[in-house]
């Protein structure tokens, strides 16, 4: 009986009537299975011992010629080339995750990595915003129609672009219809239930890009499983001033006002307090999120979180913060400003006060396109969003950028960054502004990212 792979549910089924290396036997069928990750590393392992079989598993469509007219950059053809390098510890190829800054043309690198596969390719982005701007990407380089899963879309065709959300749903379905899957913020796919979109595809090709890769609840160990390791790795400050803008960071300290203080301490002694009490150490997010959990059912936890939450309100929207912030916008009346806020209600407060436009979640997708069309073209020269314009959203040019709170997370930190650092018309610096309340929680975590 010859050995043949066919793809089944997320699978790998392997007919044989021999033993195979690292094929486990499937009781039900009684035939040999692997998850479909395993695909091209089962290939390997049967080529390396000399097995003939038919191979089945991928039913691809017809693609068009692919053709693209990005001409890549030397660094973006250098980290091209390490994707396309092989591991010495895996023996394949064209896997991996590729870290660059914001701005600096990872959409630009997985198109040549589309246009060299010159097959059907599936992208994965977390955003809808990120499907869109992935659709006219792939449809103004390559003529082709391209696919949507997402959106209240589920049109197939050899590009398509996913949701996570959608790939997740999909992905034992439609597993075996690609052999290249590009993962845009990559560092999503280490969460719970999206990594089954990595084990179920069984595309040999795999592309991750991000700005960050390394996640602090340690995931990014399972998507070097899923996608590949990271190979290569460049920083803003390995392409500032060729690349990308050069850029200063300043950060100003404020003092909370005596009645801000005094509720402050309240607020943040209740959440302590419980924390001791409970002889609970927050030292990761996956441990906040087991406290949000047992606020569940533990009245005191829920009240203890209520408590950190309106501490956190009132050092990220102090006077003392938004007057620091009125000097900026006066100090930079010229500029094109990025204001980036932690909460909804601050970014409200914030357009109000100072007549900025806002983006937040609730902002519908016309009214966002209207918005940051009117920014790009000189109509707006300020905006104000909580936490929306921090990922993948193509942001039009700006120069100074202010975050109304110091952030702890060097992701969060770099991709702000990045949306002031394309390179300037005459080689102007950007400038971004951190504003902090002086002897706080912010200040603490702000001073952790730095140190």
């Amino acid at each position: 009986m010859p050995t043949t792979l066919r793809y089944e549910d997320g699978t790998v089924r392997v007919e044989s009537d021999r033993s195979l290396p690292g094929v486990d036997l499937d009781a039900r069928s009684g035939t040999g299975r692997v998850p479909a990750v395993e695909y091209a590393s089962l290939r390997r392992r049967l080529d390396q011992q000399g097995v003939a079989y038919r191979d089945e598993v991928l039913q691809l469509p017809q693609v068009g010629d692919l053709e693209s007219a990005y001409e890549l950059r030397d660094y973006q053809r250098d980290a091209l080339d390490a994707w396309n390098r092989e591991d010495p510890e895996t023996g394949l190829s064209r896997r991996g995750c590729l870290e660059l800054p914001t701005g600096s043309g990872k959409t630009v690198i997985a198109i040549a990595a589309i246009e060299q596969c010159a097959t059907p390719t599936l992208v994965v982005v977390p955003t809808l915003d990120l499907v869109d701007q992935w659709r006219r990407e792939l449809a103004a380089e390559f003529g082709e129609p391209i696919g949507q899963l997402g959106g209240g879309e589920q049109r197939v065709e050899p590009l398509t672009v996913s949701t996570y959300d959608s790939a997740y749903l999909r992905a034992d379905d439609i597993g075996d219809r690609f052999e290249l899957v590009v993962f845009d913020e990559v560092h999503h796919l280490g969460g719970e239930g999206y990594r089954d979109i990595g084990r179920l595809l069984a595309a040999p090709y795999r592309l991750g890009l991000t700005a960050t890769f390394e996640r602090p609840d340690g995931a990014h160990e399972t998507i070097g499983d899923l996608v590949g390791p990271l190979v290569h790795q460049l920083s803003v400050d390995d392409l500032a001033g060729d690349h990308l803008a050069d850029y200063d960071v300043k950060r100003l300290r404020v003092e909370l006002t005596p009645d801000e203080r005094e509720r402050y301490e309240e607020k943040q002694g209740v959440f302590t307090d419980y924390l001791a009490r409970s002889n609970i150490q927050l030292r990761s997010g996956s441990d906040y999120q087991e406290l949000v959990k047992r606020s569940g059912t533990d009245p005191e936890a829920r009240e203890a979180l209520l408590a950190k939450q309106a501490a956190k309100r009132i050092m990220m929207g102090s006077e003392a913060k938004l007057d620091a912030l009125a000097d900026v916008l006066d100090r930079h009346r010229d500029d094109r400003i990025i204001l980036f806020t932690a909460h909804n209600d601050l970014a409200y407060d914030i357009s109000e006060r100072f007549l900025v436009p806002v983006i937040t979640h609730h902002t519908g997708t016309t009214e966002r396109r209207d918005i940051l069309d009117r920014f790009r073209d000189g109509r707006y020269s300020r905006v104000v969003t909580s936490n929306v314009l921090d990922e993948g959203v193509d942001v039009p040019d700006a120069n100074v950028a202010v975050i109304l709170s110091g952030t702890g997370s060097e992701r969060e930190f770099t991709q702000r960054l990045g949306r002031i650092l394309r390179p300037k018309e005459g080689g102007g610096r950007a400038l971004l502004y951190e504003i902090i309340s002086e002897e706080t929680a912010e200040t603490r975590v702000a001073d952790r990212r730095r140190g």
